[in-house]
């Protein structure tokens, strides 16, 4: 939300923001401070609403000439099909960049380091609660070490703490809303049956929406918990033959987001470098946290247009290009 508008802020344009129903708070804070910083009244205008009546009515608006949106492969997809149809007195094409799902892998080669990659799956796969595009789904851990990596993965998994977040010693708080808490846990019945649940698997009891940290290992690469975004916190485990089968189940996706590789052999990482088809490609480290400005963040497939938020370049996405000649 905040580097979106800011891009277009600091590229001459006017913004209308609509932030998410479910966190509306947040961007009107953010507002406050953009108006306290000094910025002209009318420059950024604040709209808040659901995505099906004002998020609709602002794609389609003869008016607007962009949309810079960040959510679902199904909503990104809706707009950038109603973007794409002109309006009556619409005299531009709409450009539209699309920061969609995700379905992110982790490959934990043979000669991985064991600890470090168990801690950057566990961090990548729950943190925020799994609510991330960038969130680590799906760990493929070659069969060579395969035991040894899910000993050490349920043993740092269990020494997650979750409840109120106003709790600083929990690591994770509930999921977003009562509808995202369903979806996970259908999410997690399908995946009982279609591997073998290890760790978490049930609600917490109490108030709230709070769902425990979940893996379930033998999962098949063609399974739908490996292949359908969950947003939450259920990591599933996939074994590998070799650096060959990781490879071919990493890119066995529709998105191309994030991945990430724990290998100590030059050769191998230059193959995942080559071959692993994601946006952002993470090596010995997890495959979230992107810095801004360190690591330009976008992916491509039905992860979305690779705009590539935070790097410099993002910004000439908010202009457009006139060429001037002059005869002297």
């Amino acid at each position: 939300m905040a580097g979106m508008t800011t891009a277009s802020l600091v590229t001459g344009n006017t913004v209308v923001l609509k932030p998410s129903s479910d966190s509306p708070a947040v961007a009107a804070f953010f507002v406050e401070i953009l108006r306290e910083a000094g910025l002209p009244p009318g420059v950024v205008n604040f709209v808040t609403g659901s995505g099906a009546k004002v998020g609709n009515a602002l794609v389609e608006h003869p008016k607007t000439r962009f949309v810079a949106f960040t959510g679902s492969k199904q909503v990104g997809l809706h707009i950038t099909e109603q973007a794409a149809r002109p309006r009556p007195g619409q005299i531009w094409i709409k450009r539209v960049i699309a920061e969609m799902g995700g379905k992110d892998f982790i490959i934990v080669d043979d000669d991985a380091h064991i600890e470090a990659a168990a801690s950057g799956v566990v961090a990548s796969a729950f943190g925020y609660q799994g609510q991330k595009c960038s969130a680590c789904s799906r760990a493929i851990v070659h069969e060579k070490v395969y035991p040894a990596f899910i000993e050490r993965l349920v043993h740092k998994t269990r020494e997650i703490r979750v409840g109120p977040t106003t709790d600083p010693a929990n690591f994770m708080g509930p999921v977003i809303n009562e509808s995202a808490f369903n979806k996970i846990l259908n999410y997690i019945e399908i995946g009982k049956q279609e591997g073998k649940l290890i760790q978490g698997g049930h609600p917490l009891p109490g108030e709230g929406f709070f769902i425990p940290p979940t893996i379930v290992a033998d999962v098949d690469p063609k399974a739908r918990i490996a292949q359908e975004e969950i947003f939450g916190p259920v990591l599933t485990v996939i074994r590998a033959r070799d650096l060959d089968d990781a490879i071919r189940i990493s890119n066995d996706s529709e998105y191309g987001l994030t991945g990430a590789i724990y290998c100590r052999d030059s050769r191998h990482i230059s193959r995942a470098k080559e071959e692993c088809h994601v946006g952002n490609l993470y090596i010995n480290r997890k495959c979230t946290g992107a810095l801004v400005g360190v690591h330009p963040f976008g992916g491509f497939n039905m992860s979305g247009t690779d705009s590539k938020a935070g790097g410099r370049d993002y910004l000439l996405l908010f202009t457009q290009a006139k060429s001037i000649s002059e005869a002297l």
